[in-house]
């Protein structure tokens, strides 16, 4: 591992070795025993959770409530052709002010300023109010079943209960804090089999072609208006997202397709009436299926209160910045926290170079991050 240059701040000091750390999902490398040795020295009790080929971080400061919660990953995606990069991806150089490396923005960024955060807030209040916990997992950009939503089981069990959490998502857009996320739509995914017979494609009449039978059906389902969403949720959309079908022979019928799509739905509707609307139309077209489900989450949303107005009001003390409160973009793992009753934000860096080639950061972002949860600690916290 480079040693970090002495002239940077300890924030991007550690943002560099967590991304000179290759943790391609579900590796985690060494990432979260780095973290775990700099909490640890802030009293931190220090748990790590393996599932599978999965590490996570439980770490905990205090006794009481509330529990305040930074939820992050140190797993990134796959860098990509390497030599693409101009800078290789892992090396965490410093250049014209970005951070550069995988992971950068997503999102060990982010869990560089918990870090830093909690050890400038510790240092000021050490006999603080409530508990500090850190979530940090290897199983976000992956499957995400070993990972937060199996910690978050086993906090269940144990009866623990977190009170807000405040995940490191890159959910800025031009600057810093612009866009702060309190929810998100759920997300129903399906493989849906459509089943024919195969045959010569001279004689249609023998064979029973499942593209031919399941376009009109998919036309159907894709002009469905699910619903109009609220002030808050875009409405819910059905998406296409891959299409399978022949034997790769010009002359023959396929005996089967393979459809992948994906609803991301408001709070407006249930992932049950999508089931059921779903699979009504494809039986009202007379089709042979077989259908998978995929419920990975539940849409959720935080109402202003105690931890939206510190995020908020931290970001505008630190940057000057006005946020816009969204629910816009993807899951998160805050959908395997939200259910439990928890409040949970989004709060993160710049989000335009994330599972990009050259993704990058600004070291003066990074900085101002880590205040802005330094700030939401003592909000919440003294």
């Amino acid at each position: 591992m480079t040693e970090p240059s002495p002239s940077y701040s300890p924030t991007v000091h550690l943002a560099q070795q967590l991304i000179q750390e290759p943790s391609v999902t579900p590796q985690d490398a060494d990432c979260q025993a780095m973290l775990g040795a700099r909490l640890s020295a802030m009293g931190f009790s220090i748990e790590t959770m393996t599932f599978g080929d999965v590490t996570n971080l439980w770490a905990t400061r205090g006794s009481a409530k509330p529990l305040m919660v930074f939820a992050g990953h140190t797993d990134v995606v796959p860098t990509g052709p390497l030599d693409q990069w101009g800078i290789p991806p892992f090396d965490g150089k410093i250049v014209d002010g970005m951070l550069h490396g995988r992971g950068a923005a997503d999102m060990k960024g982010s869990i560089a300023c918990f870090v830093t955060a909690c050890e400038r807030f510790v240092k000021s209040h050490p006999d603080h109010q409530g508990t500090i916990g850190l979530l940090i997992t290897s199983d976000e950009e992956g499957p995400a079943v070993h990972g937060t939503r199996a910690v978050m089981e086993v906090l269940g069990e144990r009866e623990i209960d977190i009170d807000m959490c405040i995940v490191g998502e890159p959910t800025s857009t031009a600057k810093l804090g612009d866009v702060v996320k309190v929810g998100r739509r759920g997300s129903l995914g399906a493989r849906l089999k459509i089943k024919g017979k195969q045959g010569h494609i001279a004689y249609p009449h023998q064979a029973d072609n499942p593209m031919h039978r399941s376009i009109p059906a998919l036309n159907e389902l894709i002009a469905i208006q699910w619903d109009q969403g609220n002030e808050n949720f875009q409405p819910t959309s059905l998406q296409l997202s891959n299409i399978n079908s022949g034997t790769g022979a010009t002359n023959v019928i396929p005996g089967e397709m393979d459809i992948v799509f994906n609803f991301r739905f408001s709070p407006e509707t249930t992932a049950e009436s999508l089931m059921k609307t779903t699979e009504s139309v494809l039986e009202k077209h007379n089709l042979n299926y077989d259908i998978i489900w995929n419920l990975s989450g539940q849409p959720f949303e935080t109402k202003r209160g105690r931890l939206v107005e510190a995020v908020v009001s931290g970001i505008h003390a630190v940057t000057g910045n006005t946020t816009e409160l969204s629910t816009s973009g993807g899951t998160s793992d805050g959908r395997f926290i939200a259910p439990t009753g928890a409040q949970v934000v989004e709060l993160g860096p710049i989000n335009a170079t994330i599972h990009q080639i050259d993704e990058q950061i600004s070291i003066a972002d990074l900085d101002l991050l880590s205040e802005c949860y330094e700030r939401t600690l003592k909000a919440l916290l003294t």
